[in-house]
């Protein structure tokens, strides 16, 4: 196949997602460090990490199993982001900038599985 991960912009959005919730959790309490901090960080890095496995993959069909990984992590970090707007970790101004990251990179990943879906 020899995808190259860089040039799938859902591998873009979800690399630039990646990178605001490392910022955003640099902020969070220092008794989150082992709990929600690396829970969300793994989540998150776990996006753009199995596009871009997936990408390098013979078949389709093992393409798509990392494609669905990576939409589970993204359901993931949905939750991380809400439960730490609810715990007063994250500003509006910050939540809501993660969750329009998150939507984005979130739409763009699911096109691109309902495409890979369509090649099987």
């Amino acid at each position: 196949m020899g995808r190259d991960y860089r040039k799938i912009e859902a591998y873009q959005l979800a690399n630039d997602l990646v990178l605001s919730i490392y910022k955003a959790t640099k902020k969070f309490p220092k008794e989150e460090l082992f709990g929600l901090t690396v829970q969300m960080r793994r989540a998150a890095i776990s996006i753009p990490a199995n596009i871009a496995e997936g990408a390098t993959r013979k078949s389709k069909r093992e393409y798509l199993r990392f494609l669905y990984v990576a939409k589970g992590s993204m359901a993931e970090l949905e939750f991380f982001i809400t439960i730490s707007k609810s715990l007063g970790y994250l500003n509006d101004n910050d939540y809501q900038e993660l969750e329009r990251k998150r939507n984005k990179a979130g739409g763009k990943l699911y096109r691109l599985v309902v495409s890979v879906e369509k090649e099987i």
